[in-house]
């Protein structure tokens, strides 16, 4: 993992290139990073029963997997990461949405 970190929580950690998210394969729990380099665009919803509030690990459309977060029906956004070479979306929450879309929006993914 790149260091310069930007953001960390027990769920993803933000680097000055780079996301990790900690939990990310089932079943063995292991890490995935992500380059920011390879993100097209990422999106920010708010949790709702269709996009994802109760999916707290895995896939239910085989369009967009959720790393492991059993308090994310709890969360107050959803993030939705389009990848630019691959087909499966990366849906995510944080434990500071607030401060994490902030990142994004700095670092111009998230377009208004």
């Amino acid at each position: 993992m790149e260091t310069g970190v930007v953001y960390s929580d027990s769920l993803l950690v933000i680097t000055n290139k780079e996301m990790v998210f900690r939990h990310y394969y089932f079943p063995m729990l292991k890490r995935r990073i992500v380059h920011l380099a390879d993100i097209e665009r990422i999106t920010v919803e708010k949790p709702t029963l269709r996009n994802g509030k109760w999916r707290l690990w895995g896939t239910g459309n085989f369009k967009t997997w959720f790393p492991m977060d059993f308090q994310r029906p709890k969360r107050d956004r959803i993030f939705f990461a389009t990848l630019k070479s691959q087909w499966v979306n990366i849906g995510f929450t944080a434990e500071n949405g607030e401060e994490v879309e902030e990142i994004f929006r700095g670092k111009n993914l998230i377009k208004s």
